[in-house]
């Protein structure tokens, strides 16, 4: 997550010099303060370092710098100006099982997403089986990796994450038309502590849904449903659970 964070907040300052950096994230670098959290910081700089080298081989960051990148995200936010949201890895659970992850970036302009990124590393090219969101559907990773792009008003398109450089996603999207919920899939949290799985349960079997849920970890699920993979996206938190504003303002474009 820090890495991946320090390497979203290098590109954007690199992506828009001179112009400061507004950004709302997940991590900031308080549990990396202190000698005991050394040998972490060092490994962290040197991953983001070598990313870092493949855009531009005479940068070298030190671990002042990239605990600063860190730290560029600990923007308020609020409903005036631009602002950057970012997840750096969301789905950490699926991450670390090789499940479902993805990477979420969202543009806000006074109040609106007006531009959602999400890369998804293990999710496959093609339409997704309910076996994709195991671990052992992420096993094979030919044919995997998707970039989702969405701009308000300008469409929202997928592609290949390869691509890599410039490479825009250009396959245009179109969510599912499905005329009877018999033959709706359905999607929610691979996590029962993120979604009530019996609730969602209970409402799927009053719609007349007969098809087993999909399930996925992380903001892969809006990029799913954008591309038809899916109908219904069901998210019902435990009472008392706070919504997070970088756990959806990618995706939801």
């Amino acid at each position: 997550d820090y890495g991946a964070q320090a390497v979203v907040a290098w590109s954007l300052q690199r992506a828009f010099p001179g112009a400061p950096l507004c950004m709302v994230a997940e991590e900031d670098s308080t549990a990396l303060t202190g000698e005991e959290n050394a040998s972490i910081r060092a490994r962290i700089t040197q991953l983001v370092n070598e990313i870092v080298s493949e855009e531009d081989p005479a940068c070298t960051l030190s671990e002042e710098e990239v605990i600063s990148l860190i730290d560029l995200g600990a923007s308020p936010g609020g409903p005036n100006g631009r602002h950057w949201v970012l997840d750096p890895i969301d789905g950490t659970r699926g991450f670390v099982a090789g499940r479902q992850y993805a990477v979420c970036l969202g543009l806000i302009d006074e109040g609106e997403v007006v531009v959602g990124v999400l890369g998804c590393p293990n999710m496959p090219l093609s339409a997704l089986s309910p076996e994709d969101g195991t671990s052992a559907g992420c096993v094979d990773m030919s044919n995997r990796g998707v970039c989702f792009a969405a701009q308000q008003g300008g469409g929202a398109f997928f592609g290949p994450l390869a691509a890599g450089g410039d490479t825009l996603p250009s396959q245009a999207m179109q969510m599912g038309r499905e005329d009877s919920a018999v033959n709706v899939c359905f999607m929610e949290s691979f996590e029962s502590r993120h979604s009530q799985h019996g609730l969602t349960a209970v409402v799927a079997k009053e719609l007349g849904i007969t098809q087993p849920p999909l399930r996925l970890d992380s903001q892969c699920k809006y990029g799913a449903l954008a591309r038809g993979d899916a109908g219904i996206y069901m998210r019902f938190p435990p009472v008392g659970y706070r919504e997070k504003i970088w756990d959806h303002a990618a995706g939801a474009l």
